[in-house]
């Protein structure tokens, strides 16, 4: 559906490789090419990872060719017409499936939760079922919780409510919420209703995540689905046979340069993900709030969002020459899993999306918090609360509802200055102990998938699906 989980997916394909298992990601033509360098991969390696091209249908639903991933679409509006698009990708996959030899038919399908009709599919050719999240077990607990008690229909103010039977006390408003009652269409509703009914009808779950890091969380989850196993982080257990074949672009040298020169862990890497909408104003406040804190920082500013208005704005007030030797800003992509590992860098800046989370946390970096969209809100409760790893900007609504009362800066940029300030600051006792907590984790992280309790869950999960195919065929 986007980059936030085609990655996790593509690197589960390569850890499942791993294990001697045989592969095929269904994919539409457009993300095939954006991942074909998947393929040299697993052939450098003799893995047996490969694509099953399906045609993505933009014409039939009203979408421009080639609009095959959130990211391409040239209006949040039409994400309705995706995901009809989405689901019109059965057939064709029916069609592959029923010319296959029983014999080769797969032994499993792992589907992204975004597509329910993958349980049609499943059951129609006898194939176990399991769903793939892209979020943290803490996310899916306190969701299926919120469900469960129809929490969203009995909100009747915008003061917090409590999210009931969690272990921690764990609170949201409305307009925090993925998913609210005056910003989601019947469509998108019905579609949430069906992913939440294939989720429960599946056969298990595989999360990209780790139990060390959500213990509680995990078993919570596991009241609702028995068969959870936690295999992440993805990215990591991939690491280290990745790296040859993952070369970055020259903004990783220049980076990495830059921070080579940096005192250990005074850096603040800043990045919002490559969805967040964020308008050129608030952009601008970050700047002056990032300047103003006298921290040294890198600064990714995504392409879309380097408006005439910015650009200018950057030009004029000479931004780049009064952070230099302080500051660096990367145009377009960076080498975000470089960058938090590197010694120089203390912090994370980051809208909370679960990849960044992840990689932040396996850095073993504190993190300030700015939440935007999806289950941002949920990430930053984990992080902040629960984890104590973590300062909040600030930020108490979605750019959903951001954008629908055109407030163009949500954050100021003393808060910004602030929150860095609080994160960042030697000798203080909170900041030192949410440093410590931090390099813990990371440190839990790395041994999770290197013959952990993730690595112990692949197995585990692989076990599972070969005791199912046994009872399909007696």
């Amino acid at each position: 559906m986007s980059q936030s989980h085609l990655i996790p997916f593509t690197e589960m394909a390569k850890l499942l490789a791993h294990h001697g298992l045989s592969v095929t990601i269904v994919v539409t033509p457009v993300n095939a090419l954006r991942y074909n360098k998947l393929i040299d991969y697993a052939k450098n390696l003799n893995l047996n990872i490969k694509f099953l091209s399906l045609r993505f249908p933009c014409p039939e639903v009203g979408l421009p060719d080639g609009c095959e991933n959130l990211d391409s679409l040239p209006s949040p509006d039409l994400t309705p017409k995706f995901f009809k698009a989405s689901n019109m990708v059965q057939k064709p996959l029916e069609k592959w499936l029923g010319e296959l030899e029983s014999e080769s038919l797969p032994d499993c399908i792992v589907s992204d939760v975004c597509f329910p009709w993958t349980s049609d599919v499943a059951l129609h050719f006898k194939i176990p079922r399991i769903v793939f999240q892209t979020v943290s077990c803490f996310t899916l607990a306190c969701s299926h919780s919120i469900d469960c008690h129809r929490i969203i229909e009995s909100i009747t103010s915008p003061k917090p409510f409590l999210v009931p039977d969690m272990p921690d006390k764990i609170e949201f408003t409305e307009a925090q919420l993925p998913i609210t009652r005056s910003a989601t269409s019947d469509y998108m509703r019905d579609c949430m209703k069906k992913f939440k009914e294939a989720e429960l009808s599946a056969d298990g779950v595989l999360v990209n995540s780790f139990e060390e890091l959500e213990s509680r969380y995990v078993k919570e989850y596991q009241k609702t689905m028995k068969n959870t196993w936690c295999i992440g982080p993805l990215f990591l257990a991939n690491s280290i046979n990745s790296e040859k074949y993952s070369k970055a672009p020259v903004d990783e040298h220049k980076c990495l340069k830059w921070l080579d020169s940096r005192i250990s862990s005074s850096v603040l890497y800043v990045c919002f993900g490559s969805l967040s909408s964020i308008q050129p104003q608030q952009l601008m406040e970050i700047g002056l709030g990032l300047e103003a804190s006298n921290c040294s920082f890198i600064w990714a500013i995504r392409k879309d969002h380097l408006t005439y208005q910015l650009e200018k704005w950057l030009e004029e007030e000479k931004f780049e020459e009064r952070i230099q030797g302080r500051g660096l800003i990367v145009q377009g992509w960076a080498p975000q899993v470089s960058i938090l590992s590197h010694p120089s860098v203390g912090g994370f800046l980051t809208h909370c999306g679960w990849n960044s989370t992840l990689e932040g946390i396996s850095a073993g970096k504190p993190m300030i918090t700015w939440p935007m969209f999806a289950e941002q809100f949920f990430n930053e409760k984990l992080i902040v609360q629960v984890l104590n790893i973590g300062v909040r900007i600030g930020v108490e609504v979605s750019m959903q509802w951001v954008a629908e009362r055109k407030i163009e800066t949500l954050v100021q940029r003393e808060e910004i200055k602030k929150a860095i300030g609080k994160l960042m600051i030697d000798g203080e006792e909170e900041a030192e102990e949410r440093r410590k907590r931090a390099k813990e984790l990371g440190e839990l992280s790395n041994k999770a998938v290197e013959g952990g309790s993730s690595d112990l869950n692949v197995q585990l999960f692989i076990q599972h699906i070969k005791q199912m195919q046994i009872s399909l065929s007696s």
